[in-house]
């Protein structure tokens, strides 16, 4: 498989990064869980089981499962729709109705809306991670960045401390690249999204869902090329 960068799968990427880390904001913000966020879900279970907190302990656990229910569902779409040329976006619109969903619940005191609520970005973030891992034959992952930034970090240390390594091809290498735009508009997303939800508390997610009509529409003006096989 090619490591050749293809414009509208980069940014793509950095988009889906975006929503992953103002999904994951916005939901510690409304539901004090990490929608997204596997690892910080399972510690704060941990401490909600610690505590005798029965109901947060819950809430933390449907957010991973849901989360993790997501991924299999993608792959299920993705072998449903392999030789239609609407899966691009076809999991892109099923999140677009399940944070919606998410909003509505919230928005109109539905009972138990919380948990709803916890169930339908978890799932939309799920659903995203599991159908979007390639961007020109590199892995990524829009929602999980820990792997992500200890191999970025081991990179620029191989770069720096061994003399048989070449600085340069490290550097310019275009994965570290896309690594680093990743991290980075994850971490924007995040800081934007608890921002924004601070302010306007539910409605404030639906700034998610233009983003999200945001990256179909440029998906639908640009061209996509296919990755060339090695």
């Amino acid at each position: 498989m090619s490591t050749v960068m293809h414009s509208p799968d980069k940014w793509l990427s950095f988009g889906l990064a975006y929503v992953g880390g103002f999904g994951d904001a916005a939901g510690f913000v409304l539901a004090k869980t990490f929608p997204g966020h596997i690892t910080g879900s399972l510690v704060l279970g941990a401490i909600a089981t610690a505590a005798h907190d029965w109901h947060g302990t819950l809430a933390h656990l449907t957010a991973t499962a849901c989360f993790l229910t997501g991924i299999p569902v993608s792959a299920v779409i993705a072998r449903l729709t392999v030789t239609r040329s609407c899966w691009p976006f076809l999991p892109l619109g099923i999140e677009v109705i399940l944070i919606t969903a998410a909003y509505f619940v919230l928005a109109f005191g539905c009972t138990p809306g919380r948990e709803i609520f916890v169930v339908c970005m978890s799932l939309a973030l799920g659903l995203q991670n599991g159908a979007f891992r390639r961007t020109g034959g590199i892995s990524v992952h829009t929602n999980y960045l820990t792997g992500m930034i200890t191999g970025l970090l081991a990179a620029e240390t191989e770069s720096h401390a061994l003399p048989t390594v070449p600085h340069f091809s490290i550097a310019t290498d275009p994965k570290t690249g896309l690594l680093y735009g990743v991290w980075g508009t994850f971490v924007l997303g995040a800081v934007t999204g608890a921002a924004i939800v601070l302010r306007f508390r539910e409605r404030g997610i639906l700034a998610i869902v233009l983003v999200l009509f945001g990256l179909m529409a440029r998906d639908l003006a640009v061209p996509r090329p296919a990755d060339s096989a090695s």
